[in-house]
Order: C-alpha cells, then structure tokens, then sequence
C-alpha cells in the first residue's frame, strides 16, 4: 500500500462513518419538530413524550456527528494538502458558509431547545427546533455545493502563473446543476433515514412491551412509516433526474454503473450481472430492456456512451491514462444503493398494513424487522457515497485534477497508516458508545412528564391541557412545586 491509496482509505473511512449521523440527524430534527408540532396543537400528553423521548436520541447523534465530522476537515490538510492548494479558493468558500452560517444557526438553536423548555414561552420554544432543523438544511446545501465541485467544476479559472483554481463566480458555485439535483435527493433520503429510524423503534417497543405506552408507539409508528414511503417516492423521482444530470456530465460514472463496454441505443438495466475475470466484458446478465438509457437520457431509445468509447474520448481530450473507475465496485454499489434503500419502504407498507383497524404486532419476526429496517437506508446512503466517489475516479476534480496529484506530497506512508489505525479504532470504540447510549436509551422507553410540564402545550395559562381553562385537574400546574422542582421536570 503507498501513501494515496491508504490516504484513500482514511477519507473513505471516516467520510461513510461520519454519514452515518447526517442523514439521521436531518430526518430526525424535523421528526421531533412535528412531534413537538403536535404536542403544542392538541395537548395531547404522548406527542410530548415522543418529542422528549425521539430529541434525546437525536442529541446523542447529533453529538456524534460533530465529534466525526471534525476530523474531515484536518485530513484536507494532513493528507490532501495538493489538493487543498490547488482548488482551496473554491471549496473553501462553500465549506466556510456551511460552518459560520449554517451549522452556528443548527447548534445555536439546538441548544436554546435543549436548555429552554422552562425557560422560553411554548410558541418560541417550538420555533428554536424548527430553525434548528432548518439550519441542518443548509448545511447540506453548502457541503454539497462543495462536493458538486468536484464532481463538475464551474464558476473557476486556472491561474496561469500559479497554477490554481481560483473563484470567480460563487454564484454558479452554489447554483452548480449537480448541487442543484443532489440537494433534494439527500434530503429525500434524509428523511427516509428518519422515517426508518423512528418506525423501527416504535415497533421494537409494540412488540417487546405491547402494553408499555402502546397508544403514543402505535402514533410514532404510523408518522415514521409514512415518512418513509412518502420519502422513498421522493428518492427514486429525485434519483431519475440526478442521474440525467450525472449521465451529462460524467458519462462514464453511468457506463460503469451499468459496466456498459459498448455505446448503446435501448440500453438495458441489468439486475445481475456475470463478467470475465479481467472485467472487461460482459457474460451474463439479466437486464430490464431500455431502463438505462431511459435513466440516463429519459428515452428509451436513446443513445448510452460505453465505457471503450468513453474512454477513447478521455485519452483524446486528457492525453493517455486510464479513466475508467472500478468497474465491479461502481456497478454493485450503484444495485445496493438502490436496493437495500428502498427495502426500509416495503417495511413501512408491511407495517401499515400489520397494524390496520387496530391490529397489535407479535411474533419474533417482527422484533428482527425491527432491528433491521433503521439500517436499510443507513447503508443504502452509505453505498450512494460510495458509488458517487468512486464512479469519479481516477479524478478528485472531474477533469481538473487527478486524485493521485491531490495527495500531500511530504506525508509518508507510516504517517498515513498510524493515523488511519488510530482513527479506525477510535471510531470503534465511539461505535460502541454510540449503540450503548441510543439503547439504554431506547430500552428505557418514554420518559414520565409531570403534570407542571403539560402546560407548556398551549398559551402558558395554566389550563390542564384540554382547552377548557381548568388549573391541576389533568396536567395544570400542581402547588407546592418549587421552581428547582419544574426546571429538573424538563430535564432529561
């Protein structure tokens, strides 16, 4: 192993753990937001306890993210100094955004929600989880915009005595047509992350304690199912226009997703395919005719440029190289993305339909479909960026620069390894801490709320939470309760 492919695995590492927290904590902040939503309009005690139960987990992996994330970007730096000289200029921008904009406006806001249940009016306190959501928003908007760079470079210029990539247009940076199409394909998925999350949960805690708190889960069980279906039609409309958009401008990202060799009109869709040893042709496949070019060029007759093709193309405009990805890895991870991402819909449909009329959930199946369906479009994500990166290879700036120029040209191979070890074990070890918190979390079921906490669900007026005015009766606040008393009623 040299310095540029452990350089590769390091980032490659640490970027899909990281992801892990950003599309859960995206779907999970406007989760909570709409419990507390329905909290704050009906009064009605469950959706506060959800909201409580779900914003605890959301902080454990919030806070996660955060500790993951910071490593990022010292390996621009340690590792990829080449690369963060030629084009820091432009991806710097975006990135600066994300982090003085966005993310100060997420943890801003996530902390005047954390610390301010007994201390802001109701009305207030709702908006600070709202705005906090929000921010998660932007903050992939920026990050995208960042990463849609590499993927197809715009608004720049190559100074010529420097030889860098500078920023002459950040507006056609943050406008880029891939940024554009991946923005509402990651929310989508986001959300479908959230959805799962919140639904597996819901139906561990049906099954496990059926008569624990069944009404509020039965809720939480519906609201995450319906998420994800809804989310998982958003995906795959949003998947079919990003992958015109790729096909336009990375045509060998979707030949190799197909391992298409030869330029094709009414090119098919193969569901499985069987290559030679070399990779280089094609076996046996069974395909859907058309799908692929319908994919990329919206016919299904139309014309998908081959890999060979392609690849003659490249030579001819780059000078001689191999620019063709890894063609196993791009194929199979762009069938898994798909596949194992859209598993956590069909489970949502199965527990719609389970728990029609009122029907309860039992049997172990269930408790394993469970544990399974928060991983489905976990790893569905986590095989998207996969296929992303690795289908742009052998560029890190498509057409610009290749990834082999961007590593850190004084960073030797001990260096890259003993951090790449270190990091890969603390991760682990973050892992468990991870998994331990969210379920003692999760086993402990939904917290209690006194009776003083369920005024916050209206105006502050000391009504029980029906609407009729009446102080203590069902959830008014109750005497002799002193202030310390109240604040550590809110606490979790």
């Amino acid at each position: 192993m040299d310095t540029l492919n452990l350089a590769r695995w390091q980032f490659g590492i640490t970027t899909v753990y990281h992801y892990f927290f950003v599309p859960l904590t995206i779907g999970l902040a406007f989760i909570v937001a709409g419990f507390q939503t329905a909290w704050y309009r009906s009064k009605d005690e469950r959706y506060l306890r959800l909201t409580k139960f779900f914003g605890k987990l959301l902080l454990i992996n919030f806070a996660m993210g955060v500790a993951t994330g910071i490593v990022q970007e010292f390996q621009f730096g340690m590792n990829w100094s080449a690369y963060s000289r030629f084009v820091g200029d432009i991806f710097g921008a975006p990135l600066a955004m994300e982090g003085l904009l966005a993310f100060f406006l997420e943890s801003t806001f996530l902390g005047l929600w954390i610390f301010g249940w007994d201390k802001l009016s109701p009305r207030i306190h709702l908006a600070t989880i709202w705005i906090a959501a929000f921010g998660t928003f932007l903050s992939a908007y920026f990050i995208l915009a960042a990463n849609s760079f590499m993927q197809h470079p715009v608004g720049y210029r190559i100074n010529p005595v420097s030889g860098r990539a500078e920023l002459t247009d950040i507006v056609a940076v943050l406008t880029n047509k891939v940024a554009i199409v991946t923005f509402p394909h990651t929310i989508l998925a986001a959300f479908l992350t959230g959805g799962a999350f919140v639904l597996g949960i819901a139906v561990w805690q049906l099954v496990r304690h059926p008569d624990r708190d069944r009404s509020a889960f039965r809720s939480a069980a519906k609201a995450g199912a319906i998420v994800v279906v809804i989310a998982a039609l958003g995906v795959a409309i949003s998947g079919d226009r990003q992958a015109k958009v790729m096909t336009e401008v990375q045509p060998m990202k979707m030949a190799a997703a197909e391992a298409l060799y030869g330029t094709k009109n009414n090119a098919g869709f193969s569901i499985f395919t069987v290559g030679t040893l070399q990779g280089d042709s094609e076996v046996y496949s069974l395909r859907i005719p058309g799908l692929l070019s319908y994919l990329g060029t919206g016919d299904l007759n139309g014309k998908v440029e081959g890999i060979n093709n392609i690849q003659a193309a490249y030579e001819a405009k780059y000078g001689p190289g191999n620019y063709t990805p890894n063609i196993a890895l791009t194929y199979w991870t762009f069938r898994l993305m798909i596949g194992i991402g859209m598993l956590a819909a069909l489970g949502a449909l199965w527990v719609l339909w389970a728990m029609r009329q009122g029907r309860m959930l039992s049997g172990r199946w269930w408790v394993r479909a469970a544990v399974v369906l928060p991983f489905t479009p976990l790893l569905g994500n986590s095989f998207g960026w996969i296929f992303t990166e690795m289908g742009r290879q052998p560029w890190i700036v498509f057409g610009l620069m290749p990834t082999s120029a961007g590593v850190s040209p004084g960073t030797g191979v001990a260096t890259v390894l003993i951090s790449l070890i270190g990091f890969t074990l603390i991760y682990g070890f973050l892992a468990v801490i991870e998994m331990k918190l969210l379920v003692k979390t999760i086993r402990a079921g939904l917290p209690d709320v006194p009776r003083a906490a369920l005024v916050g669900g209206g105006d502050n007026d000391g009504s029980d939470g029906n609407g009729d005015g009446e102080p203590g009766a069902n959830g008014g606040p109750a005497e002799g309760h002193s202030d310390g008393e109240r604040q550590l009623a809110f606490a979790y």
